[in-house]
């Protein structure tokens, strides 16, 4: 294997056709939600399975029920190495409205901004322009000697739909796609200077409860304060749910729940995060979780409980005076640590059924639900991840929290059995999914470097 400097050299030199190749992806029109551009979404498999031939690696393009997958090999020159899967996804969201673009969108082009240079295009922050420093980094390696890790790459191309025919293709190719970590790059920075780690996912558990009292809809007149309200006993059950410090009542809900190693939450302290901004941002201005929490801690630590809709009786325009037959409610939990989807939805059924009235009745209805995920502290693959990136950038990388979900690391945790790196170099303001959707230069470029560095030190 090169020294890593010669790598690294190797990645600064190659920086502009890096960026042609880059161009060259982003001009293919890979929008997976439109059956109109399935065939290029297949050019965009074919296009990268190519690319990696030509650097040496085993690849194909696998058929699915949708759009095609690509899955790529490269041995190393030692076999007592890590073995490493990466996975990124080609697809990108469609580009409309066309005419706020300010210039084609499947058209690159860098532009200067106050910030430094740019590149903007659909799909270049999610996920082209992601994938492509883990394939430079790659490039610089090929150039300049041997693979560090033995290397399987999956590439998809519905992960903007959904991911339906992944669960189906892993099962299938398990023996095919094991490997000792999964590399994702698919999330970002914490700012322009500082890299993240991505370390928790929250999981999910979604329910429906619809409660039911008289066998039709009442006059409120004849049947006011005789007749059970359904939509009063759901407002009961819902208020309920919290106390008065907002923690939530459910019997068992916090089982699994651990705090924080006190390092990452002094980093947590530490970072330049103004709560203020973060909820003014949409009209708030009053933290309204756990007391005693920080905001940080309430997004990407702590487990939630909220109502996502309600309905019931009348809801046209003017007024009914009626006596609703039904309510209903949909309810989403967000899950951290080792909490138990089953046993949460368990629990919660167990107490709206405490709660009901005598005349009342409930049907519930699960919408599915997923554990969350937690990659340890105390990774060796973490550490070192976290060394090599501090030596690009210069910063410490936060080990960041997750409110939502990114569904193929849940698979491959289930699947697979095996722990995922999220590595991003994107930023807060790339404008994904939108117009003139952009990436900056120096994610690109130090991206690229960063994997290199990675890649080194988990060889070691």
């Amino acid at each position: 294997m090169a020294a890593l400097e010669t790598v690294l050299d190797k990645i600064d030199a190659n920086l502009d056709s890096a960026l042609e190749r880059l161009f060259q992806l982003i001009a293919i029109e890979s929008v997976s939600t439109d059956p109109a551009f399935a065939g290029e979404c297949k050019a965009a498999a074919e296009w990268l399975a190519n690319e990696l031939t030509g650097l040496g690696f085993e690849a194909s393009v696998r058929p699915t029920a949708g759009h095609p997958m690509v899955v790529a090999h490269a041995k190393a020159a030692r076999p007592d190495v890590p073995h490493l899967l990466f996975y990124g996804h080609y697809d990108v969201q469609p580009a409309d409205p066309l005419e706020l673009w300010q210039t084609p969108p499947f058209e690159a082009r860098i532009v200067e901004a106050e910030t430094g240079r740019q590149i903007v295009g659909r799909g270049v922050a999610d996920d082209k322009g992601q994938l492509m420093t883990f394939i430079e980094a790659v490039r610089a390696f090929r150039e300049t000697g041997d693979l560090p890790c033995m290397i399987t790459i999956l590439l998809e191309g519905e992960e903007e739909t959904g991911s339906p025919s992944l669960p189906a293709f892993l099962a299938a190719n398990k023996k095919e796609l094991e490997a000792d970590l999964a590399l994702v790059c698919d999330t970002g920075m914490w700012d322009r200077a500082t890299p993240a780690i991505t370390t928790m996912l929250r999981g999910l558990v979604l329910e429906e409860a619809i409660i039911r009292g008289a066998d039709r809809d009442l006059h409120s007149g004849i049947f006011g304060s005789a007749a059970i309200n359904p939509i009063h006993v759901l407002a009961r059950i819902i208020a309920g749910l919290h106390d008065q410090d907002g923690r939530v009542t459910l019997p068992g809900f916090y089982d699994g729940v651990t705090e924080l190693p006190e390092e990452v939450a002094e980093q947590w302290r530490a970072l330049k995060f103004n709560e203020a901004e973060f909820l003014g941002a949409v009209g708030l201005s009053i933290p309204a979780g756990e007391q005693g929490r920080s905001v940080l801690e309430m997004v990407w630590s702590r487990p939630t409980c909220d109502v996502n809709g309600v309905l019931g009786g009348y809801t046209g325009k003017g007024s009914k005076t009626v006596l609703p037959a039904e309510a209903s409610a949909k309810f989403s939990f967000r899950l951290v640590g080792a909490q138990d989807p089953a046993k949460i939805a368990e629990s919660f059924r167990a107490y709206v059924r405490k709660s009901l009235p005598e005349d009342c009745k409930v049907e519930f209805i699960s919408h599915g639900g997923s554990k969350a995920l937690q990659l340890p502290f105390s990774s060796e693959a973490l550490s070192r991840a976290s060394r090599a990136l501090q030596a690009e950038w210069g910063a410490d990388p936060v080990l960041a929290g997750c409110g939502g979900s990114i569904p193929i690391v849940g698979n491959f945790k289930s699947d697979l059995n095996m722990d995922t790196l999220m590595i991003g170099f994107g930023l807060e303001d790339d404008r994904m999914h939108s117009p003139n959707e952009k990436y900056e230069l120096t994610s690109f470029h130090k991206g690229a470097r960063s994997w290199a560095r990675v890649l080194s030190a988990i060889a070691q």
